[in-house]
């Protein structure tokens, strides 16, 4: 019998980056136009036929949703041709469909890699998050800090005023009190209206895109996207599953979960060596968006290893025809 080939992160990863540009480039007619389930669709078709190219016995982990309710990349299919390595498969093909469809900023098309079962398999329920960037002592804030702790104790840590602090939270009616708390310490705050996964990768690069914490709950499935991109990146994510009925624990059950008041950090959810790729499909502070000529289009990407701490960023233009 002959033995499973290794994961080799150097070699996949140019593959990955295509996976991701193959998903922001199907969508780029859809920026704009109001349509987010066909923005989606022309993601998802995409990403799916290029991840398909890879020499990778695949698994989705992190995808669409359940396999009755997503056509393609639904958790538990498998991508690639079957002939290479056995990897876990997190991905969302357009993160930020509202954003892709007002054309407003930092949409992505994000995908992440790893060896099979490294990836945390996180429901599609609510997770509470926390997440700051490289160059702090580990657990320097922590879910158990209110939000007003959690902000005095990194300005102590930066050696700044509180004022000095801006904290990335998205804009929702369950984030009120939350907002009020933050700004009542003189920090600011940037309000999103969509894509946490970019929210939280904005904590790696402070001094690019003026953010110095995320905080606030939003999909479990975004939160192990976001701790693959940190995992390369550096920086601290800590996540915790919230359930609103019984349905909601039974997904977690039906993936394994059992202790259901764990507190996951960002090596919790991506145990092992990570490769991420992310796009820009709308122009922002991460990564600017898709652009079209009559002649061509370009799309920019970065890539990243965990295993080396590479970041590389990328331009593609591919004629069109």
């Amino acid at each position: 019998m002959a033995a499973t080939p290794d994961f080799s992160d150097r070699m996949l990863s140019l593959g990955l980056a295509r996976v991701s540009e193959a998903a922001a480039i199907a969508c780029a007619d859809f920026i704009g136009r109001g349509d987010e389930k066909a923005a989606d669709q022309a993601a998802v078709d995409g990403m799916r036929r290029q991840l398909n190219l890879l020499d990778i016995a695949g698994v989705v982990v992190i995808g669409e949703g359940e396999r009755d309710e997503a056509p393609m990349l639904f958790i538990g299919e498998e991508v690639g041709s079957g002939q290479g390595p056995a990897v876990d498969i997190a991905l969302d093909p357009l993160e930020g469909t509202t954003l892709t469809a007002r054309d407003m900023p930092n949409a992505l098309a994000v995908v992440a890699m790893a060896p099979r079962g490294t990836l945390l398999h996180a429901p599609d329920v609510y997770m509470e998050k926390l997440a700051v960037g490289p160059g702090f002592k580990r657990g320097v804030v922590t879910l158990s800090m209110s939000p007003s702790e959690r902000v005095s104790a990194l300005a102590s840590a930066k050696g700044v005023s509180t004022r000095d602090i801006s904290v990335c939270i998205l804009d929702r009616e369950r984030h009120k009190d939350m907002i009020a708390e933050v700004r009542a310490t003189g920090a600011k705050v940037r309000l999103i209206t969509d894509g946490d996964v970019a929210g939280v990768m904005h904590c790696a690069e402070p001094e690019k895109t003026g953010i110095d914490m995320y905080m606030g709950s939003g999909g479990a499935p975004e939160g192990v996207l976001a701790a693959a991109a940190l995992k390369c990146m550096g920086g601290q994510i800590f996540g915790k599953l919230l359930f609103r009925n019984d349905d909601e624990r039974g997904r977690a059950k039906k993936a394994g979960i059992t202790n259901y008041d764990r507190v996951y950090t960002r090596d919790d959810m991506v145990t092992g060596d990570v490769i991420f790729a992310a796009t820009g499909v709308t122009d922002g502070s991460l990564l600017p968006g898709v652009k079209r000529t009559p002649q061509s289009i370009t799309v920019e990407t970065v890539l990243m290893r965990s295993k080396t701490g590479s970041v590389r960023r990328m331009s593609y233009t591919n004629p069109v025809r």
